[in-house]
């Protein structure tokens, strides 16, 4: 590799030279934006030392024309041109096959170039499709998330990132795959890394999960050993249920009335934090035979969020009866419930 600024990039890094890649640079550079286009070599730089690592041979072990294809037209689904209407990688395969029919490049070996870039986001299967399908991946998600950076030969990073910035690449691409999914959410189902970007950039509830989906799916699986129980139609409904479950001593029932990251203040400058802290402090609660009378005192609800305020009654705890005022965040569950965020007694 040189820094000389006169040369070209395939003279920079001594990038496979034929009338094909020559085209396939000029074609990505045409349409790409800037971050994806250096970030397409980069891939290709990083994937090639990893099969020098591996001590795999270039024309012998596998196919370096292939590879490079691989590598710099995998990211063309987040195109304008590739921009169709499935998942970005699958858009930019049938986009790339596309391309190299055009320039009369063997179905095998299109074939091969396809499963790359369809797969390069699908850990534990790319692996598995073969050499060129396996380095591209591997290229691919060394320049994303650093992996396996700690196996490039010394400054090649370095000398790679002078000569091709990176632009804020993470953020750069993961705004490209959100423009498109918020324009056409068919292109990112919920169970792809898409529809993952998707759901963490939409309101709470709004894009299902995997829970979710089998709620949904109408054959009424259920978690095993769960009980049936009601659910909390409205913000004021939870409190009712809480005070129900705290007297019939169902630990689970309470447990399900708070989100999996919920803080619950039992006591005074206590807090316990997730579902496995709130099941110790709801069994502790139910062992000392506690009872709890919640009077509704204020509620603030805007759309999925409710703020509540109950005048709280709690016996059997201690020798005397604790009153407090409550302070509770709730909000709407993507099944319809409500369930705390927040539950703190004692925060006024």
């Amino acid at each position: 590799m040189t820094t000389d600024a006169r040369l070209s990039v395939f003279e920079q890094f001594d990038l496979p030279d034929t009338g094909l890649t020559r085209d396939t640079y000029a074609y990505v550079d045409r349409i790409s934006p800037a971050f994806v286009l250096h970030h397409s070599v980069r891939s290709y730089v990083f994937a090639r030392a990893h099969a020098q690592n591996q001590d795999l041979r270039a024309g012998g072990d596998y196919d370096d024309e292939l590879l490079f294809l691989s590598c710099v037209l995998h990211d063309i689904g987040l195109t304008e041109e590739g921009n169709g209407d499935q998942r970005f990688e699958v858009d930019g395969a049938d986009t790339a096959a596309a391309f190299l029919r055009e320039r009369g490049v063997e179905e095998r070996r299109i074939a091969i170039v396809w499963d790359a870039i369809a797969l390069h986001t699908s850990d534990g299967i790319a692996a598995r499709k073969g050499t060129e399908v396996a380095l591209a991946q591997a290229g691919i998600g060394t320049d994303i998330l650093g992996v396996q950076r700690e196996s490039l030969p010394s400054g090649l990073a370095d000398d790679v990132h002078v000569l091709l910035p990176r632009l804020d690449l993470g953020y750069a691409l993961s705004d490209a795959i959100l423009t498109q999914a918020e324009a056409k959410p068919h292109k990112a189902s919920p169970l792809t890394f898409p529809g993952a970007l998707l759901r963490r950039h939409l309101p709470y509830g709004a894009y299902p999960g995997w829970y979710d989906l089998l709620a949904a799916a109408g054959w009424g699986d259920r978690p095993v050993g769960a009980v049936a129980r009601r659910r909390a139609e409205t913000p004021q409904q939870v409190g009712t249920l809480f005070m129900e479950y705290l007297e019939a001593g169902d630990v689970e029932g309470l447990v399900s009335l708070y989100e999996p990251s919920a803080h619950f203040a039992p006591a005074p400058g206590t807090h316990s934090v997730g579902t496995d802290a709130i099941r110790a402090a709801m069994q502790q609660m139910v062992d000392s035979g506690s009872r709890l009378n919640l009077e509704l005192r204020d509620i603030r609800q805007v759309d999925d969020v409710a703020l509540v305020s109950n005048n709280a009654t709690l016996t059997g705890a201690g020798p005397e009866p604790v009153i407090s005022t409550t302070t509770e965040i709730l909000r709407r569950q993507p099944d319809g419930g409500w369930a705390h965020v927040v539950d703190d007694p004692f925060f006024s």
